[in-house]
């Protein structure tokens, strides 16, 4: 099987390398800046986006896509790679999503639909559906449970390191209070237990708050938080809605590090953190800065199981 890989950071450039030790044909467009991957001549560079596109019927993108909407996320490359330029095609504009299966397969990349599979990160709806003209299959790689799942991992890893570069005081014994009990909350507080800190979740439904009881954590409904958050060294969010704000700061302790892992739009509002003097971390893409060889591993084991 062949790949072409664009864009991305070093989970994708890890990613690319490790398709090569699998004896695939790996094409790459937007890594000139990496070194190892400049220096690998088991990997094919491509001059243009088009060439790399062409060279594969699976081609990997960015994770996450883009930060714009506009550019695709490369932190190799010195060049724009404009997401215009990626879904470019040209068909009349009375061709639909519905009824593009029944156009010739066969078209050029530049003249129409291919029968290409494009799998990236993060990709959002209006981007996706641009994608969906182009490419016969897109795949939004991070809704896969499998990843999902993998990647809390690195992810909980990835908050305690933050919270030891973060902080004057060890992590044993420290009060760290967690935001939500989903997957990622989950981990985060086994890891954090693992390494003897007092964990506190917090989660507004009943079974979540049983859960968390019977798992030896401290439970607290999520909606009463307040006074309570004095006692606290570190505070965790993992909801990817609005939770912390500046009612609920003025209770905290002046020292207190606040971690947010949620995507955009978060669940600590970072400006009120600021203007409080409070040290606020939004650590996003934890897989990807602290662990990107075994994150690339993770993706190239989703990518095969979704392609299987």
């Amino acid at each position: 099987m062949n790949f072409s890989v664009i864009g991305g950071d070093l989970r994708l450039v890890n990613l690319a390398k490790q398709f090569a030790d699998d004896k695939c044909e790996v094409f790459v467009f937007g890594m000139e800046k990496s070194d190892e991957i400049e220096e690998d001549k088991r990997i094919i560079k491509c001059n243009t986006l088009e060439t790399a596109i062409n060279k594969s019927q699976v081609i990997i993108g960015s994770i996450p896509f883009s930060r714009n909407n506009e550019e695709m996320y490369a932190t190799f490359s010195d060049k724009t790679i404009k997401i215009e330029d990626l879904t470019n095609f040209q068909l009349k504009s009375a061709l639909s999503i519905q009824n593009k299966k029944n156009y010739n397969k066969k078209t050029s990349m530049s003249e129409g639909i291919s029968n290409k599979t494009f799998i990236a990160g993060n990709i959002s709806s209006n981007v996706k559906e641009r994608l969906e003209m182009r490419f016969e299959k897109v795949i939004d790689i991070m809704k896969e449970e499998q990843l999902v799942v993998l990647n809390t991992i690195a992810t909980a890893e990835g908050a305690i390191d933050v919270a030891i570069q973060n902080t004057d005081i060890i992590i044993h014994g420290s009060k760290v209070l967690i935001l939500g009990f989903g997957r990622v909350a989950k981990v985060v507080a086994k890891k954090f237990n693992g390494i003897s800190a007092k964990v506190t979740c917090a989660a507004r439904k009943d079974t979540d708050l049983a859960w968390i009881e019977a798992l030896g954590y401290e439970a607290v409904n999520i909606n009463d938080l307040g006074d309570d958050l004095k006692n606290f060294d570190i505070i965790i969010n993992t909801v990817p809605q609005m939770i912390i704000d500046k009612e609920e700061m003025q209770y905290m302790k002046k020292n207190v590090l606040l971690i947010d892992l949620a995507s955009t739009p978060g669940g600590i509002n970072s400006e009120d953190a600021q203007k409080l003097n409070l040290k606020f971390v939004w650590a996003l893409a934890l897989p990807g800065k602290v662990a990107p060889v075994t994150s690339a591993k993770f993706i190239k084991e989703t990518i095969y199981s979704v392609l299987r």
